[in-house]
C-alpha cells in the first residue's frame, strides 16, 4: 500500500509531528525549571494556573472534541503554547509576570483540548492489536521535540555556567517551531474519512447534544474503572515539579540543565516505544500483558525513587553552591542516570495509562472523555504539586509525597488489569446513514 493522509498510522503520526512542535518545546523550556528563568516563581505560578485551568477544560475538552473534531480542537489548542512562550519572551524584557501567568491558565485551556484531542486519535485510530505501537510512536516522535529543545537551549546556552534567564533568541527559536506545528494542525483529516488499508473506517458516535455529552461526561464519575484509576491519573504529572524544578533546576547550572534534559527526553523516547511493544505481544492474552505490564513499572519506579531518596539526601533548599556541572566529570554521571530513569518511567507510565484506557474502547467519541478525563485529574494533581514545589516545601518531603503516589496507585491498576478482556465490550456500532436513511452497522476496528 502507498502513502495515504488519510490512514490511522499517518493521522497519529502527523499528531506526533504537532506535539513534537508544540507540548515537545513547552517541556523543554519547562523541564528547565520556571520556563528558564532565574526567578522560578513566576514560571512555577504560571504553572499552577495552567494546570488550574487544565482541569477545568480537560474534562470539557471531550465534548468540545466530539463537536468540532481534531483539526480544530488541536489548532486551538497549539495557538494556545505559541502565546505563552511570547509571553516568556515578553517577560525578559518587561518582568510583566501578570502576563505569563495569566497566558499560562490561557496554555491551560489549549493544552486540555489538544491533549484530549491527541489521546482520542491515538487509542481509537489503531486495531486492538495495535494501540501499544501507535501510542510508542507517537511518543517517540512528541518527545524528539523536547529533545530538539533541549539541544537548542543547550547549544545555545553552552558557554554559560552562571544562571541567567534564557535569551530572546532561545525563546523565539521555539516560537517559530510552535508556529509550524500550530500550520501543520490544520492539514488533519477529519475521523469520517480516516479508512484502514481494508476500508474499515474508525468508530464514531454521532454527537448528541451539549446536555447529552455533559451527561456523558459526567458518567464517567460513576464508571468505576475510572474511579479505580483516579490515583494513577493523579500521580502521572505529580512528579514533574519535583524533578524539573528541585532536582534539575536547583542542582546543575543552566546548561547543565539542557544536556540533562536531552538525556530524560531520549529516554522517554525508548522506555515508551520498548514498554509499548510488550503491551502489544500477541503471543499472551491482554490480561497477561496488563499484569506483566503493571510488574515492570511497578519494579521500575520502586527501584529509581529509592535510589532519588539517597540523591536527595546530599542536599537541601540551605545547601550552599548548588551550581552543579557537567563538567565536574564522574560525579555528575550518578545524578544523571538518576534522572534519565526519571523520564523512562514517566514513558512508562503513561503509556500504561493510554493503553488501559485503549482497552476499554474502540470509540473514538468514548476514549476522548476517557482522554480528558484523564487529562483532567491529571492536571488537578499538577497543580497541586506546581503550588507545593511554589511554597518552597522541603525538598524531601516533596520526593516521599511522589513516592507515595505512585505506590497508591497500584492497587487501582491491579484491579482493573484483572478485569481486562482480550476484546473491548461492543463489536457494532449502530449509525443512521442520512442520504439513505438506512441503519448501517459500522464494525468496531
Amino acid at each position: 500500500m502507498g502513502f495515504r493522509w488519510n490512514s490511522p498510522l499517518t493521522q497519529v503520526l502527523a499528531v506526533g509531528v504537532i506535539c513534537f512542535c508544540c507540548p515537545g518545546m513547552f517541556n523543554a523550556l519547562n523541564s528547565l525549571g520556571g520556563g528558564g528563568q532565574v526567578d522560578s516563581d513566576v514560571g512555577q505560578n504560571a504553572n499552577v494556573a495552567l494546570y488550574t485551568c487544565f482541569t477545568i477544560f480537560g474534562l470539557l475538552s471531550g465534548a468540545i472534541h466530539n463537536k468540532l473534531g481534531p483539526k480544530w480542537t488541536i489548532f486551538i489548542g497549539c495557538t494556545c503554547y505559541m502565546l505563552y512562550v511570547g509571553s516568556l519572551l515578553c517577560y525578559n524584557r518587561t518582568k510583566a509576570g501578570a502576563f505569563t501567568i495569566t497566558a499560562g491558565g490561557i496554555l491551560g485551556i489549549g493544552a486540555g483540548m489538544l491533549w484530549t484531542a491527541q489521546g482520542a486519535m491515538m487509542m481509537a485510530y489503531p486495531r486492538e492489536q495495535e494501540k501499544g505501537k501507535f501510542i510508542g510512536y507517537f511518543w517517540a516522535i512528541f518527545n524528539m521535540g523536547a529533545v530538539l529543545g533541549s539541544v537548542l537551549a543547550f547549544g545555545i546556552n553552552f558557554h554559560t555556567t552562571e544562571r541567567k534567564p534564557l535569551g530572546d533568541t532561545t525563546y523565539a527559536v521555539f516560537l517559530a517551531i510552535m508556529g509550524v506545528g500550530t500550520i501543520t494542525a490544520l492539514s488533519l483529516a477529519p475521523p469520517s474519512s480516516v479508512t484502514h488499508s481494508n476500508g474499515d473506517r474508525i468508530l464514531i458516535q454521532k454527537f448528541p447534544t451539549w446536555s447529552g455529552e455533559i451527561k456523558e461526561i459526567l458518567k464517567l464519575f460513576l464508571d468505576w474503572r475510572m474511579i479505580v484509576l483516579i490515583p494513577m491519573f493523579l500521580s502521572s504529572n505529580w512528579f514533574y515539579p519535583y524533578q524539573f524544578s528541585t532536582v534539575n533546576g536547583s542542582y546543575f547550572t543552566i546548561r547543565t540543565q539542557s544536556l540533562s534534559n536531552i538525556l530524560y527526553w531520549a529516554s522517554q523516547i525508548g522506555g515508551s516505544y520498548s514498554f509499548a511493544r510488550v503491551l502489544d505481544f500477541q503471543g499472551v492474552n491482554r490480561r497477561t500483558r496488563a499484569m506483566w505490564g503493571l510488574t515492570i513499572i511497578s519494579c521500575c519506579f520502586v527501584a529509581t525513587w529509592v535510589g532519588g531518596i539517597f540523591f536527595q539526601r546530599t542536599y537541601t533548599k540551605d545547601t550552599p553552591n548548588l551550581n552543579h556541572d557537567f563538567k565536574e566529570g564522574a560525579s555528575y554521571v550518578g545524578p544523571l542516570f538518576l534522572y534519565m530513569f526519571y523520564g523512562l518511567n514517566d514513558a512508562a507510565w503513561q503509556t500504561f495509562i493510554y493503553w488501559l484506557m485503549g482497552a476499554m474502547s474502540n470509540d473514538a467519541t468514548i476514549l476522548s472523555r476517557y482522554a480528558g478525563f484523564y487529562k483532567c485529574v491529571q492536571s488537578c494533581g499538577a497543580a497541586i504539586s506546581w503550588r507545593i514545589n511554589a511554597v518552597k516545601t522541603p525538598y524531601m518531603t516533596e520526593l516521599i509525597i511522589c513516592f507515595a503516589l505512585l505506590g497508591a496507585s497500584v492497587p487501582g491498576a491491579l484491579y482493573l488489569a484483572l478485569r481486562i478482556k482480550d476484546h473491548s465490550d461492543s463489536d457494532t456500532d449502530l449509525d443512521m446513514d442520512a442520504s439513505s436513511g438506512k441503519l448501517e452497522i459500522e464494525a468496531r476496528c
